[in-house]
């Protein structure tokens, strides 16, 4: 089944979904101690995680090192081909443009997300890549799943960011 386009297709989402999410989610919990934005991400293919990873760009100092980038190279890796038909890809976050692209050029058939990215997104929220009828492959999408878990984890994520931030400008400022 392959939506339209602009459609997001939660109703797609399954009970095996969640637990494929939680799984994900263990990833950005990763990224979150390392300092990443906390993002995750899990390829499936057959009831079986074929590759999996979570944000480094910082890490690697890699503009390309998210989540689902670094997800597809190990499923591509997993399986010793490029397209990963019959794929579902489970991401905490909305995948932004970059990662759409690799999305569709890798094949994937399904991506499950938890929240939007209403500044980034391109599964949906500011455009959606993923389903455009132009090109040669669609995704079917299914959001929302474990949305409240991945937010909270965001908004910690962001607010102890901007807590350190602040402390280290009070800092330079006690020692002028």
């Amino acid at each position: 089944m392959n939506p339209e386009p602009g459609t997001r297709n939660s109703e797609l989402s399954t009970d095996s979904d969640s637990i494929w999410m939680r799984w994900a989610l263990r990833e950005a919990e990763k990224a979150f101690d390392e300092g990443e934005v906390p993002v995750g991400a899990v390829i499936v293919s057959e009831n079986r995680i074929i590759g999996r990873a979570h944000n480094q760009t910082e890490t690697l100092q890699d503009p390309t090192a998210h989540a689902e980038m670094i997800a597809i190279s190990a499923a591509a890796n997993t399986l010793g081909s490029w397209r990963l038909e019959g794929c579902t890809l489970y991401v905490t976050l909305e995948p932004c443009a970059m990662c759409a692209g690799a999305v569709v050029l890798s094949r994937i058939r399904r991506v499950v997300f938890g929240a939007l990215d209403p500044k980034a997104g391109a599964c949906g929220s500011l455009r959606n890549l993923v389903q455009d009828a132009r090109l040669n492959h669609r995704v079917e999408l299914a959001s929302g799943v474990l949305d409240a878990e991945v937010s909270g984890l965001m908004k910690a994520f962001f607010h102890n960011l901007r807590d350190v931030k602040r402390s280290r400008r009070q800092a330079d400022g006690e020692a002028r």
